[in-house]
Parts: C-alpha cells; structure tokens; sequence
C-alpha cells in the first residue's frame, strides 16, 4: 500500500465513525421517549360469579365439579400391567 491509500482509509474511518455516531443519535430513541403506558388488567382468582338464573336453573349440570371415572385402585397404572 501506497502512503497515500493509508491515509484516505484513514480519513473513510474516521467519516463513516462521526457518521454512525450522528445516525445513532436520530434513530435510536432516548430512555425517556420509549416509555410507554399499557393496559392493567385485573388479576385471575379462582372464584367464580354464580350463573344467571336466566340460563342455568337450580338442576343444571355444574362443569366445575370434579369427576371421578373408573374406579381404579392401581397405584401404578403406566406399567404395562
């Protein structure tokens, strides 16, 4: 390399360096301007409001109840057994 081409690298570097700095500065956002307000929403419980009498009657079917199917007494049921 000549000692010409070593400083026109020089003088690119230290451009396309101010150049990202400057570019930097515009197009990432300061702390400040990213804040952002958002939604809260409540937080989920386990209980449940008691159904409109309109559509569920005192006899209808509660889906909430635990359901025991088969009367299985194998402690270990994934034997092979």
């Amino acid at each position: 390399m000549k000692q010409k081409d070593i400083l026109t690298l020089a003088v690119v570097a230290i451009i396309s360096g101010i150049l990202s700095l400057v570019l930097t500065k515009v197009v990432i956002s300061t702390p400040e301007k990213r804040s952002q307000e958002v939604e809260t929403i409540n937080a989920i419980t386990a209980d449940f409001p008691k159904p409109d009498s309109k559509y569920f009657n005192s006899q209808s079917v509660d889906p909430a109840q635990p359901v025991e199917i088969g009367t299985s007494t194998n402690p270990n049921p994934f034997t092979g057994q």
